[in-house]
């Protein structure tokens, strides 16, 4: 009976167990993915630095490579430049030139136009890029090394190392603070001798030049010292050109437990240390007149606290932008498959849709990490660069990278990411007031294709084809208006946005001139950005009289500007004429004989018809001007027009291949955002899931995880909400929580095999709009807090 009994009751205690685990694993639709960790992991350390893992706080950030015998950990500071003195050399162009360049245009003289475009207008200097703060080195001296792991969490913005050596455990933890503004690196290790090695700080060397100093100090500080030079090798003569630029300090400090910190003259060491923590902190002139008195600030207020505090505040300040949203792509995760090895699948053909949702995330997280309140907007490294002259120089792209950067802050409700960059542009718009009276005799504010920390804004190219673009203006006011569409933040737009937008606009009404063939209104001269084409001579040229980009651009800018006006109450004489102006201006999509968007004013062979920009398409994407329903004709050229470039070889960058999954999803047409999605991985992915341009290059990063948002949700067609807009069949069950859209929407929708189940909306704001799912359209009047769940089975 006592036998009886004890089956009975192990067989009741088996079923209650098998339940548990059921009701503890199955997933509902209202499950997201923060059950789970955003991991990266890998089973060895970085070779190399495209396979390090980034951290970053706003302003500082690491490489982590989690090497086991020599740690190596490379440091970022977003104001390390060369300064902005006196070599500079201002273009010496003015209105008589931009009037007789546009006389060469009318007379076909293209390619003489190109050249007094550069020479007139473009400045003749060597050029800035954003350089390294330097790189950390431990010299351990671990051997026999097994279980190693090394991973990125980015769900909490930490990142480990863990192995074991002679079969005693060594773990690094390591996070970059923004409440504290610091750099904290926690060692420790099982081993009864503990951790035995040199701590070095380093800088690279500049043309064979120091760049920086370290010393220890009295109170076993390791202290490294630099001013930021660039000396440009091209020059044959000695000395070299020194652009002398930001100086700085950085600051290690060294807690212990057991063993000891030892100095040496410009090192420190561990002797049998248990555990160690790293403390630390940087500073530059560009933000402190006083940075050293700074990093004592910084280092006291961080040592002050207990480690498990800082980690707790920092993890609190991160989730509160980071767990905004949560993307879950249905149940499959291959979580314990290596990162590196899971891109290697996809290279060989397989689909990785959880991979595909980390990426989404890993976006945002980059963007977090690389520009918080007060810090510089992310460059085209975000802030991760380990050059002294990096590769385009890390600096600031207006013909798209720059803007590619922020695509993804409002849609993915990270709206406070936005300041830095408005920040920046403000200090464009003013010195471009300059450069708009004094070069081309215009009022209002002009901005260049390209710039650096210091906001020049004259044209700085040696050739027309890609560095004389007067577009970027116009397309950076996008962000100011697409940011008061998100948030309705009308101080936002009349103490920010407005006063902007007025400037550029104010400068493109002056800038236009009547075409003689036509008598409309075009921007002259105009390029379409890094693209070419052959004129009736047979030449390659870049000038025309009114590039569809210029076009659209100007056309943006007008109608914003006179919304902005409606909105405000706002009445003046340049409105009344910029209203006058728009009924003349040329539009900025012409259809060619073959279906496709003219480039330019005429219908030229393309130099490159597999060209990576597709600057004549800046109306659709990013652009709002082009729908289905609204220009049906236009729409549908976009498609031929992207068929073509395809065809060609189209999209053979990273950021390029972002740009096509946002187009894609505009055309809603997922499958086809998801086959670019699948290249993007296949052709353009590191293994610690930077875009590679290549090389490096974060804007496809950033432009994919638009790229995701765009898929699942739109909201640019007038008060219209769409659902579920380009869903590839590959995303069979998901979710997504947290979603913005226009009008202060923020947005949750859930789905079943391909089909929506339902969309939760709730609004900051009384709201009206319209749903739109497939080819149902529903009317909702929202009042403000209210949630209103729309789920087609029911309506």
């Amino acid at each position: 009976m006592k036998q009886k009994y004890s089956t009975y009751r192990h067989i009741l205690l088996l079923l209650v167990s098998v339940i548990i685990v059921q009701s503890c694993t199955k997933k509902s639709d209202d499950d997201n993915d923060f059950s789970k960790e955003h991991i990266l992991w890998y089973k060895q350390p970085a070779q190399n630095w495209e396979e390090a893992l980034p951290l970053g706080n706003g302003r500082l950030g690491v490489m982590v490579f989690g090497n086991t015998s020599n740690e190596h950990i490379q440091l970022n500071d977003d104001s390390m430049w060369p300064s902005d003195n006196d070599a500079w050399v201002e273009p010496e162009g003015n209105k008589e030139d931009l009037n007789h360049i546009r006389e060469l245009l009318f007379k076909d003289k293209n390619k003489i136009a190109d050249s007094l475009f550069v020479d007139k207008f473009s400045r003749k200097t060597v050029v800035r890029s954003h350089q390294t703060m330097g790189d950390l080195h431990i010299d351990f001296d671990h051997k026999n090394i097994t279980d190693y792991r090394r991973e990125l969490n980015i769900n909490n913005a930490t990142s480990s190392v863990s192995y074991k050596s002679d079969g005693n455990l060594i773990t690094e933890k390591i996070f970059v603070s923004h409440p504290h503004d610091a750099i904290i690196i926690e060692f420790e290790s099982q081993s009864a001798s503990g951790l035995n090695g040199k701590i070095r700080l380093t800088r690279p060397e500049d043309n064979g030049f120091p760049t920086a100093k370290t010393k220890t100090t009295n109170d076993n500080l390791l202290v490294m010292q630099g001013e930021v030079t660039q000396r440009d090798g091209k020059f044959n003569s000695e000395p070299y050109p020194i652009l002398n630029g930001v100086k700085f300090e950085t600051c290690l400090k060294i807690n212990n437990d057991s063993g000891e910190v030892l100095k040496g003259t410009d090192y420190l060491e561990l002797k049998n240390v248990k555990k160690a923590t790293f403390y630390l902190v940087s500073n530059s002139s560009y933000y402190h007149e006083n940075y050293a008195k700074q990093n004592i600030i910084d280092l006291t207020n961080v040592i002050a606290s207990d480690v498990e505090t800082i980690k707790e505040k920092h993890i609190e300040d991160y989730q509160n932008l980071y767990s905004k949203i949560s993307l879950n792509l249905n149940n499959t995760h291959l979580d314990s498959i290596p990162t590196d090895k899971r891109i290697k699948r996809i290279k060989e053909g397989s689909v990785d849709v959880a991979l595909e949702a980390l990426l989404f995330q890993y976006g945002r997280y980059l963007l977090i990490s690389s520009s918080r309140k007060n810090t510089n907007p992310a460059n085209l490294q975000g802030l991760w660069n380990k050059h002294i002259k990096a590769p385009w120089n890390a600096d600031y792209h207006l013909n798209i990278n720059l803007q590619m950067n922020y695509w993804l802050a409002n849609s993915t409700n990270l709206d406070e990411l936005n300041m830095p960059l408005f920040d920046y542009i403000d200090k464009l718009i003013e010195n471009g007031k300059v450069t708009a009276n004094k070069n081309f005799g215009c009022r209002g504010s002009f901005l260049p294709h390209a710039t650096d920390l210091w906001a020049p804004t004259w044209l700085r190219a040696p050739t027309a084809y890609w560095g004389c673009s007067i577009g970027a203006g116009g397309w950076m006011m996008q962000h100011y208006w697409q940011h008061y569409e998100f948030t309705r933040d009308i101080t936002f737009l009349k103490e920010r946005a407005y006063p902007a937008i007025k400037e550029v606009a104010t400068f493109y009404s002056d800038w236009l001139i009547e075409d003689p063939r036509d008598g409309m209104l075009i921007s002259a001269p105009s390029t379409s950005p890094e693209n070419r084409f052959f004129n009736d001579k047979g030449e390659k040229v870049a000038s025309c009289l009114g590039s569809a980009m210029d076009q659209q651009v100007i056309a943006e800018v007008f109608r914003n500007y006179v919304e902005a006006c409606r909105i405000l109450e706002i009445e003046n004489n340049q409105l009344t004429k910029i209203k006058e102006q728009q009924k003349q201006l040329r539009p900025g999509f012409v259809i060619s004989d073959e279906g496709r968007i003219l480039e330019w004013d005429r219908p030229y062979t393309e130099t490159e018809p597999g060209h990576r920009h597709m600057s004549h398409l800046y109306g659709f994407h990013p652009g709002v001007s082009v729908t289905e329903k609204g220009s049906p004709k236009i729409f549908e050229a976009v498609r031929s027009t992207l068929d073509y470039r395809l065809k060609n070889g189209g999209a053979g960058t990273g950021w390029s291949r972002a740009w096509l999954i946002n187009c894609s999803a505009r055309l809603l047409d997922g499958d086809m955002a998801h086959e670019h999605i699948q290249l993007l991985f296949k052709k353009s992915m590191l293994n610690n899931l930077f875009d590679a341009h290549p090389p490096f290059q974060i804007d496809g990063n950033f432009g994919y995880t638009a790229g995701i948002a765009e898929m699942l949700l739109q909201s640019h067609e007038d008060s219209t909400i769409r659902v579920l807009p380009a869903l590839p069949k590959a995303w069979e069950n998901g979710s997504i929580k947290g979603l913005k859209a226009r009008g202060g929407l923020t947005v949750n929708i859930y789905w079943k095999n391909n089909k929506l189940t339902k969309a939760e909306l709730s609004s900051k704001f009384d709201h009206e709009f319209n749903i739109k799912y497939k080819n149902n359209t529903i009317p909702v009047k929202l009042s403000k807090g209210e949630t209103y769940t729309y789920s087609p089975t029911k309506s």
